[in-house]
């Protein structure tokens, strides 16, 4: 077809066929009947046709198609199918013919019928997972190693979407674009995807390419486990022969719209086709201008099909995405995605040769250069101060000090550069070095070039290989001097930043994102041949490697969140930061009430362990201090204190000193609870959730009574408290008549495993008052709940309007040191004095003490409880807005800053949206965020962060999960 035909055929319309002559059709030729359902398409006209014997497509296209060219596409949906590839199948008319040609209303047409294929395409999906990406590489792959042996006469076509013509049908559509910065920005991004095409040509192979591999063409289905599985491959219009990465082209190039404005996000897909389907390196080269010079096309087209066909709402609702597709194409540097493509298939970009370049820093001595430690781990950031405008160039000047010199490092991901709050990844890779140096030092060319000025004391020395920015200079050359190697090039001002690009013309940043990092260390290699001295940061320890070696020592049932948990080694208030500089804000920890990294915390492990540090049964005041002050916060009555290492140990302390008061064994807990990990406390924990078995493998003395949980019990509404205590009533019931004296129950006065849920209000009085007739001791469990995270209540009892025997508490006790107590009364923690003595080597140690009241200064000169009453009430506004906007948004439960957003598919049958939740607590994280589902069915989001959180932190919390209800669910 030559290139008129292809043009003319670029600009029309779609064929003028109602729903009443296209039934006629049906029912006509293929004996069909049934309701039609417009499929949209930009040339020719789909129906999915609903009928009695099932679904199908009818397509619709002009009789100017050539017969031969559809008959390829019929030959080649049976050639798949025999591969055992989704494709959908031919249906023949009732004369037998699988084409038709027929004349409505004067207009010839071509009429076909396929299969239908059950599912959705992911077109409109705001969110694409790297998983789901690179599904649709490996299923580009897969259909161009099947078309590999695919041959036929109607493969050889003239198309609009053949790569070969691009820039021919690029020159005609442009006209279409008025004259201004977009009709410019097409013509450039043209020019240059041709110029680096060119070379490429002779190597490229051909062959048979499906060549509209999209996420609008691929049909999928969610599973059981809300993962989607591929369905079919469908619309094989655009078949023919021509270049193989022409059909990865197109795929990427679909890919950008759901990019987020990141082009290297197709790289998922480049890389499983390349495992699949390997490509040669010109391939590879190629891609990248080919999905631009695609983006070109796609947008003059739909431009130009507009203009021709107003009324096609297919081109219309296009024509944005096209757009938003060319800008992400076009918003990169092309050597940059050459060097990413390049290594996702394992190649590496040639390094330049630095060896021969003169020194930059002649005067320079190398041993007289610090090197500073910026990054994450750098013993020079403390407190919080990498947040300060300037830290890394005052920590510079004063490692340099008065004589010498101190230098940052390339490579290195720098602390101050990290953000909170925000959900893009920070730019913390540095592609440069900065250098504090004695100011009139002399710097001189490398190399020969041409001297460009960008700025005052800055600019660029442009030579054959590699242009050097220099930045900080004085008595720089004039601009277009011609500079001879070892020339000067001016005098350093003092602080001195050198950076390399291997790309002429283009003054690259400062710092990138971790996640381009290696593909612009390939276009900005390390100064260090030229400065003369070791400026390179250590790489990272890998972190999957690092979770290997866990694995194969660590005792993997002591789990870890997240499959590929980021390699968290610090932290500063209510954020976690990675090795590659990203804060994670915190929502999980209620082990660090006041924060992490918190100075006063800091400061008093320190000092008190220079003093001393040993066990209990030695004599000093901080443990004395430290018991007054804890029973200061109990009710009146309770006069005794025990300390312990943790809430584990805390309860089980709770429950021996139950048995040895009441003389009995027999425990009444609660079903759905968890109270720790040691025989005892196991026994007693009934959450499947932590353990699977825990239903069936309940020792005897152990009884569990019914969850009291308003919100999806077996009784439901604030009402329910006499339904839930006839359970207890009918435990304690069976014991008497067994003659098996009580010991205790143990409860969580606000159920934290259920997301803070408030039991049913009198529960707790009634239930208290049953089991002390009964001779039993009531143990209200406050290690996740209480000791001021409620926010409207010091402990969580309080709400109940009780005072429990014991009361057992941890977690933020020791802000993440190892701090647990029981408090209770005289009585009951003297009965225990005749089973033997008690002390616990850490809980009770001079550190543990000073840590922990020093955890009651700061939460009290903090304001830290008002806090967590004052923003709590925002945070729960917030979610319950949610729940108003979102039907998968089920509940809020807790106060505080212990909260819980339950997701459900149903409200009325409150079946969990168990997968739903994995799927939004995995997204949070890769906006920065740490959330873990809790509850029996895993569908709840366990609030419960650091009480410092701010106001900020819960707005960007709650926007973020109103984003991921919106875009993945």
């Amino acid at each position: 077809m030559p290139l008129s035909t292809l043009i003319h055929r670029s600009s029309q319309p779609c064929p003028n066929v109602s729903e009443q002559q296209a039934l006629r059709v049906l029912q006509e030729r293929y004996g069909l009947s049934g309701s039609l359902q417009s499929l949209g398409s930009q040339q020719d006209l789909n129906f999915r046709v609903d009928a009695p014997s099932g679904r199908y497509v009818l397509k619709i296209c002009h009789g100017t198609y050539a017969v031969a060219e559809l008959e390829a596409q019929h030959a080649a949906l049976g050639f798949l199918r025999e591969r055992g590839l989704p494709v959908p199948a031919v249906i023949g008319a009732t004369s037998g013919e699988q084409l038709l040609a027929l004349d409505l209303d004067g207009q010839p047409l071509r009429v076909r019928l396929l299969d239908y294929i059950e599912g959705q395409s992911l077109t409109r999906l705001k969110h694409m997972e790297p998983q789901l990406i690179a599904e649709l590489g490996r299923l580009c792959a897969r259909i161009d190693q099947a078309l590999a042996d695919f041959n036929h006469p109607g493969l050889e076509r003239t198309l609009q979407w053949d790569p070969r013509h691009a820039q021919a049908l690029i020159a005609h559509l442009l006209p279409v674009l008025a004259e201004g910065p977009r009709k410019a920005q097409v013509l450039e991004a043209a020019r240059k995807a041709e110029q680096r095409l060119q070379p490429l040509l002779e190597q490229l192979p051909m062959q048979a390419v499906h060549l509209d591999i999209t996420d609008d063409n691929a049909v999928w289905q969610r599973d059981d486990q809300r993962q989607w599985q591929l369905q079919g491959v469908i619309d094989f219009g655009d078949l023919m022969h021509t270049w193989r990465i022409a059909d990865l082209a197109v795929t990427c190039a679909a890919l950008l719209h759901h990019a987020e404005g990141d082009p290297l996000r197709i790289l998922p897909a480049v890389e499983a086709y390349h495992a699949l389907n390997p490509l040669t390196e010109a391939e590879l080269k190629a891609l990248w201008p080919m999905i631009v010079a695609r983006a070109a096309v796609l947008v003059l087209s739909s431009e130009q099909q507009l203009s021709v066909d107003p009324g096609n709402a297919y081109s219309r609702d296009n024509l944005a995405h096209e757009w938003e597709i060319f800008d992400v194409a076009t918003g990169v540097p092309f050597e940059l995605m050459e060097a990413a493509i390049l290594q996702v298939a394992g190649l590496d970009v040639p390094a330049v040769d630095l060896a021969s370049s003169a020194p930059l820093l002649p005067g320079l001595q190398a041993g007289s250069v610090m090197p500073v430690d910026l990054g994450v781990l750098g013993r020079h950031f403390q407190a919080g101060n990498w947040e300060q405008a300037g830290i890394d160039q005052q920590l510079l000047s004063e490692q340099a000090g008065e004589q010498g010199a101190a230098c940052s490092l390339y490579g290195q991901y720098r602390l101050s550069q990290t953000h909170i709050d925000n959900p893009q990844e920070p730019a913390t890779f540095a592609l440069s070095v900065e250098l504090q140096l004695p100011a009139g030092m002399a710097v001189q060319a490398p190399w020969a070039g041409t001297w460009q000025p960008a700025a005052v004391g800055q600019g660029c020395l442009q030579g054959e290989q590699c242009s050097l920015w220099l930045k900080g200079l004085a008595d720089t050359p004039a601009a277009g001097t011609q500079v001879s190697a070892g020339q000067s090039l001016g005098q350093s001002s003092g602080l001195l930043t050198v950076q390399l690009c291997r790309v002429a013309g283009l003054q690259p940043p400062a710092f990138v994102v971790p996640s381009r990092a290696a593909a612009w260390q390939a276009l900005c290699p390390s100064p260090q041949a030229l400065l003369g001295f070791d400026c390179n940061a250590e790489p990272l320890v890998d972190a999957r490697q690092l979770l290997e070696r866990r694995d194969a020592s660590f005792a993997r049932s002591q789990k870890h969140y997240y499959q590929q948990p980021p390699h968290i080694e610090r932290g500063w208030r209510n954020y976690l930061i990675d090795m590659q500089g990203r804060s994670y804000l915190d929502m999980l920890n209620n082990v660090a009430v006041l924060g992490h990294g918190h100075p006063r915390m800091v400061n008093e492990a320190a000092r008190q362990w220079s003093l001393l540090n040993t066990n209990s049964r030695f004599h000093y005041a901080a443990i004395a201090e430290f018991s007054e002050r804890l029973l200061e916060l109990a009710p009146e009555g309770m006069d005794r204190v025990f300390l312990v290492n943790s809430g584990t140990e805390a309860n089980d302390l709770a429950i021996r000193l139950a048995w040895a008061f009441s003389g009995g064994r027999d425990m009444l807990s609660v079903l759905e609870a968890y109270h720790g990990w040691s025989v005892a406390t196991d026994a007693i924990s009934t959450s499947i959730a932590d353990n699977p078995q825990a239903l069936s493998t309940r020792p005897e003395w152990v009884h569990p009574v019914i969850a009291p949980n308003t919100y999806r019990g077996a009784y439901r509404g604030e009402g329910s408290a006499a339904e839930y205590l006839a359970d207890v009533d009918a435990k304690l019931d069976a014991l008497a008549a067994e003659q098996r004296q009580l010991a205790g129950f143990i409860c969580e006065p606000v159920y934290g495993n259920a997301g803070g849920i408030s039991l049913p209000p009198g529960y707790l009085q009634q239930a208290y008052a049953k089991v002390r007739a009964a001779g039993g001791v009531c143990i209200a469990d406050e290690v996740q709940v209480g000791y001021g995270r409620l926010g409207e209540y010091f402990w969580g009892f309080e709400e109940q309007g009780v005072v429990p025997d014991i009361i057992t508490m941890a977690k933020g006790m020791g802000n993440g040191h190892p701090l647990g107590a029981v408090i209770t009364r005289r009585e009951i923690a003297e009965a225990l004095e005749a089973e033997g003595y008690f002390f616990s080597s850490a809980g009770g140690s001079p550190v543990s003490c000073r840590i922990g009241m020093a955890v009651l200064d700061v939460m009290g000169e903090e304001g830290l409880w008002n806090n967590a009453r004052d923003v709590g009430r925002h945070f729960k506004a917030r979610l319950q807005a949610l729940v108003d906007k979102h039907p998968l948004a089920g509940a809020v439960h807790g106060s505080g800053f212990y909260l819980g957003l339950e997701l459900v598919r149903d409200r009325d049958t409150l079946e969990p949206a168990t997968e739903e939740t994995t799927t939004l607590c995995n997204r949070l994280r890769d906006l920065g965020i740490f959330m873990q589902p809790t509850g029996d069915y895993l569908n709840i989001l366990k609030i419960k962060p650091p009480m410092c959180t701010t106001r900020a932190s819960v707005d960007f919390f709650v926007d973020s999960i109103d984003q991921v209800l919106s875009e993945v669910l």
